[in-house]
This record gives structure tokens, sequence and C-alpha cells, in this order.
């Protein structure tokens, strides 16, 4: 199914690469218009480039232009930034992040929305934003709810994914995110993509898997 419009909320920069650049990419090249909303920098990550090419100073920075990078190379026409504090949405007060997360929701009408399933990230920042993606969408009249996609990691207690996507034709693009994000990948991508060295990693990113969220009427 064509989508028209599709709004993805994810925490941090990189965090589209894994479970969605190469769907994204594919919905694009399809006609879709996607936003972006980034809650965070993902100032507090733990890598700074391999070998170091950024500090605590500069990771913003940084992590701000790879994630520009990233979405140029996906097509994401539209990128939204804001500003929470990295390692900290678990703690925002539900009715704002709920409530700016509902007007853009309002402002862009996406047919499908893309964000964490609640309880299956690997970061709690993972698991606050999808929890709030979760609590707006169920908040709205069952008639005007957009359908929502989660990934999840790890993903075995939600049992087979509803959707589970081949996007090998844009392996291209999963490849370049993977690259943009250099201060958080490099290191990985030495061992893997880059020298083509682990054939179970490139199977594995081939298939981009979602769950479609149960809301209740």
């Amino acid at each position: 199914m064509k989508q028209k419009h599709i709004l993805v909320v994810l925490p941090h920069p990189d965090d589209e690469v894994f479970p969605m650049s190469g769907t994204l990419s594919k919905y694009i090249h399809e006609g879709a218009y996607v936003t972006y909303v980034c809650l965070t920098l993902g100032e507090m990550g733990r890598n700074l480039g391999n070998p170091a090419f950024a500090n605590r100073v500069s990771l913003p920075s940084v992590r701000k232009q790879e994630l520009e990078n990233s979405c140029k190379i996906i097509g994401i026409q539209d990128l939204r930034l804001w500003g929470y504090h990295d390692k900290t949405v678990e703690f925002e007060a539900f009715e704002p992040l709920d409530q700016r997360i509902l007007e853009i929701i309002e402002e862009v009408e996406p047919e499908l929305v893309y964000t964490f399933y609640p309880g299956h990230g690997v970061h709690p920042d993972h698991n606050a934003c999808g929890a709030a993606v979760i609590r707006t969408v169920q908040s709205m009249p069952a008639a005007e709810r957009p359908i929502v996609h989660c990934c999840a990691f790890p993903n075995a207690a939600l049992g087979k994914a509803d959707i589970s996507n081949d996007i090998t034709p844009y392996l291209d693009q999963k490849i370049g995110t993977l690259n943009a994000h250099g201060s958080q990948f490099q290191a990985y991508l030495d061992l893997t993509v880059g020298n083509h060295t682990d054939p179970a990693f490139m199977k594995r990113i081939k298939t981009e898997q979602f769950w479609l969220y149960p809301f209740k009427d």
C-alpha cells in the first residue's frame, strides 16, 4: 500500500538506520513524504568515533550533522529536532510530550507512524519515546488514528513480526546511512559492511521487521 505522508518519531540520531532506513527509502521512492522527529541529539552517546574525532563538547553538533546526512541519503524531506536531553526522555512529564506529538500528528496528518514498541527497545529513551507515541495515538478517536508500525529490539517476546520488508533494492541507502553515522558505527562497519566479511550480518540487514500496535477501541 502506498503512503502519502509518514511520521517517524525516534529518540536518537542513528535510531532510523537499522530498523527502517531501507523501508523509508522505499516509501519515499514511491512518492511518500516523510517527517522525522528526533527527540534528542544523542549527546550522551558513548562512541566518539574510531579513532575518536569528537569529544563531549563537539558530539552534539557532530551527531546533528550525521543525522542530516543520513536523512539526505534516505531522502527524508522534513527533519524536526526537538531538543530533549539524551537519556532523560523517560523523565519527561507525559502531558507536554504527548501534546507535542499530538500537534505534529495534527499538522502533518500521517497515514502511518513509525516508532519503538514500548518495552522492547534497548534503551529507556526508546521505550519512553514509543510509549509517548502510543499514549497519544490511543487518546485519539479511533477513526482518526494513523496506523502505527513499531520496531523492536529484542523482538522475540513479541512473536513473529506483522510486517517483514525485503529492502535489498535499497541496501545502498542503508549502508550509506551506516556510514553517515560514523561516530557511532565506524568500528562496526570496519568489521562487517566495509569488507563484506560477515555474510550473516549482510543477510540480516536486508530485512526490516515491524509490529502493528494493537490499539484498544
